[in-house]
């Protein structure tokens, strides 16, 4: 098996690149209209002299309503793409690229810009083109020091990168510090000896250092740049696709190519269908006949990704092919074997079977174009209404510039014998303005019928300009916001490629571990070890609705979260601990704020092993409950059990002091009756007069 040649290959890949070519200029008449119609620059409406030039500018008013829903669902979340373990074991590492992508590579490649970008060109110009690449320049900067020592100098100068062009050297006179007194053993003060003034040389030098930095990098291909074959649905089945595009000599020195090739290829001369359209887009930086340095003039470059059998084995690979000033043999640059096309296709509205996707400009372009067209007719007639044709009697009028130029005030003087009325008059154009206003809301029903972009699309509620149902306001919100959401999953398909491509890129680009200060603390990261195969979903937000809409329905998952966890425990099968964050993170982002972290700390599994455990082995609620009660139905019968023995103790007492007392009562009774016998039995003995019992009437009886 014999291999291709470059020869023939370079003359296979210059016949597609003139079909790709001729496939990109039929599609540039109509991307220059759709610009045109953007900027309001109707070239197929030309304006009548003397007559209303408005333009309706439908088209740019319904871009611009959807594309801060379409960029806010999309970029408005930290992690634009999370990525999906595709093996075993894959679980960290793409929690990891997760992180890493969406924090550092996808900021450091200017990835928002393209993503709104193309999100713009695929809105206006049907489809939106990214492209992804490692940018490794060397950069060369000149800066003076002044002021070194000698270590600071052989550390400034002692990479390899660094180049002296001038070095100078003084010597600095630096005196000591003033000796220290001290006390002598006779009393006195006597001093050290005064040291001597030191000599040390001071540095001053100009050096040269060259930079060599590395960066993933993603950028929006403007259209007339992007080249790809006319019978391709997709970048993937399209058998070559590429940039064709001018860059400056030294911006392709700068990318390590040969400064003496470089310099011998032909200055770009320029491309009709390309100019065309690039004009209409911007204006160049210089004119063609400026003159400019010879390391600022622009070549023409190709970087091309053809599918071809080049080696000669039945399969055809893919293979990456780079020319500078033309597409024959002694223009190729590089030509080496390749891993994936890297550019991805974005489209915000599908067509089955075809590449190019649905725009905005389609649907509106008809109705801007009517539109411009009744506007004018209706301010011309608003312009006659007051500004009415004067109809004048020749000879009748003896200053006619009163007529032809009126001013406020100014009479307009009859010859001698005309009648006024006959001699002035105006022409009678019938007001009709008023019929167009109807057509006006009609179009505009249309349009909105058409592409489903309202006022719901951009966030505002259709019930703020207009007094309508809560049904009637919901139906259309739904509407605008299901259109919205469909443009923005569309778009979302498209970037899953991109961050797929990105993710490759990076692994295969950085040789070392970096680390990076993530949320606040340090963190290595080291792609080396990913799998690049991993897939990517990119998250759309919570919808491309309002904010109070986002916030209303995450509040009803919390509240049903919180429901959940209430009655069944933090262990149920429905609701974890990583559910109920990602909620309260979700509640962040459609507040519109970023980093959920800064307001919500996300617990460890560690934390929430510990706190679970912890909460095992506490009682549970309902049996604490039962045990207290029972406590203290046991405590109040135990307090009445010992009420009523006091109580029985204290009865017990009376009754015991009042039979004391009754005791003691019949004792002194027996013992005055006995006092009182014993008395009656003396004084009978003594032969004295007997007491009576009515003598002793004062004793207790």
């Amino acid at each position: 098996m014999a291999a291709m040649t470059d020869e023939r290959l370079c003359a296979l890949v210059s016949q597609m690149v003139k079909d790709c070519e001729s496939y990109r200029d039929a599609l540039a008449t109509e991307r220059i209209k759709a610009m045109d119609y953007y900027d309001g620059t109707m070239r197929d409406v030309p304006a009548d002299a003397n007559r209303s030039k408005v333009v309706s500018r439908d088209v740019r008013a319904a871009i611009k309503k959807v594309l801060p829903s379409l960029i806010r669902t999309i970029l408005g979340n930290d992690k634009v793409v999370e990525y999906q373990p595709v093996g075993e074991g894959d679980e960290a590492a793409a929690e990891q690229a997760t992180d890493y992508i969406n924090y550092v590579v996808f900021p450091e490649s200017n990835g928002y810009d393209a993503v709104q970008d193309a999100a713009h060109d695929a809105l206006k110009l049907r489809n939106g083109v990214i492209r992804w690449w490692y940018e490794k320049k060397q950069t060369v900067c000149v800066s003076t020091h002044t002021g070194l020592d000698e270590a600071a100098l052989v550390h400034l100068v002692g990479d390899d990168d660094v180049e002296v062009l001038e070095q100078s050297q003084t010597i600095e006179r630096i005196e000591p510090a003033a000796p220290r007194a001290f006390a002598a053993n006779a009393g006195g003060l006597d001093t050290f000896p005064h040291p001597a003034p030191v000599a040390q040389p001071s540095y001053s030098v100009k050096i040269r250092r060259r930079i060599e930095r590395g960066t993933a990098r993603l950028a929006a291909v403007p259209l007339e740049e992007f080249l790809i074959h006319p019978d391709a649905i997709s970048i993937e089945d399209s058998p070559i696709t590429g940039i064709a595009m001018r860059m400056r000599r030294s911006d392709l020195i700068a990318m390590g190519y040969d400064r003496d090739m470089i310099e011998r290829l032909p200055a770009s001369t320029g491309d009709s269908g390309r100019d065309d359209e690039g004009l209409t887009r911007r204006r160049d930086a210089f004119d063609a006949r400026d003159e400019m340095p010879k390391a600022l003039e622009e070549v023409d470059y190709y970087e091309l990704y053809v599918t071809i059998d080049a080696d000669d084995d039945g399969i055809a690979e893919l293979r990456r092919l780079v020319f500078a000033g033309g597409t024959s043999e002694e223009n190729l640059l590089s030509n080496e074997e390749w891993d994936e096309v890297p550019f991805a296709d974005l489209i915000i509205e599908r067509r089955p079977h075809q590449r190019e996707g649905g725009s905005v400009t389609d649907d509106l372009a008809e109705i801007q174009r009517v539109k411009t067209v009744l506007m004018r007719q209706t301010l011309d007639n608003l312009y006659w209404q007051n500004n009415q044709q004067p109809i004048v009697q020749e000879g009748a009028i003896a200053n006619p510039e009163a007529v032809l130029n009126p001013k406020f005030g100014q009479p307009i003087r009859v010859s001698q014998g005309i009648d006024a009325r006959a001699a002035v008059g105006y022409t009678m154009v019938p007001f009709v303005a008023k019929e167009s206003f109807a057509m006006l809301s009609y179009l505009d029903q249309e349009a909105t019928d058409r592409t489903g972009i309202s006022d719901a699309s951009s966030g505002l509620a259709p019930d703020a300009l207009t007094n309508m149902t809560a049904r009637a306001t919901a139906l259309i919100e739904q509407a605008g916001i299901g259109q919205t959401e469909l443009m923005v999953r569309t778009f979302a398909q498209g970037l899953r490629r991109v961050f797929k491509g990105l993710l490759r890129l990076t692994i295969k680009h950085q040789d070392r571990p970096r680390a990076v200060r993530l949320r606040g603390k340090w963190v290595t990261f080291d792609p080396r070890h990913w799998n690049a195969e991993m897939d990517a979903t990119v998250n759309t937000g919570l919808g491309a609705g309002t904010r109070e809409r986002d916030m209303m329905m995450i509040q009803l998952i919390q509240e049903l979260q919180e429901k959940l966890l209430t009655t069944l425990g933090p262990d149920n099968p429905y609701v974890s601990p990583d559910n109920l964050y990602n909620g309260i993170a979700k509640s962040v982002e459609a507040a519109g704020l970023k980093s959920p972290e800064l307001y919500f700390t996300k617990p460890t599994p560690e934390e929430i092993h510990r706190r679970m455990q912890a909460a095992a082995e506490q009682p549970n609620p309902e049996m604490l409950k039962l045990q207290m009660r029972a406590q203290a139905e046991a405590e109040k019968a135990r307090l009445s059990a010992e009420n009523e023995r006091r109580k029985l103790e204290i009865d017990r007492k009376l009754k015991l002091a009042e039979l004391q007392q009754k005791g003691a009562l019949k004792r002194y009774q027996i013992d005055a009756e006995l006092e009182l016998k014993r008395e009656q039995n003396v004084a009978e003995m003594m032969g004295g007069e007997r007491l009576t019992a009515a003598s002793v009437g004062g004793m207790p009886g």
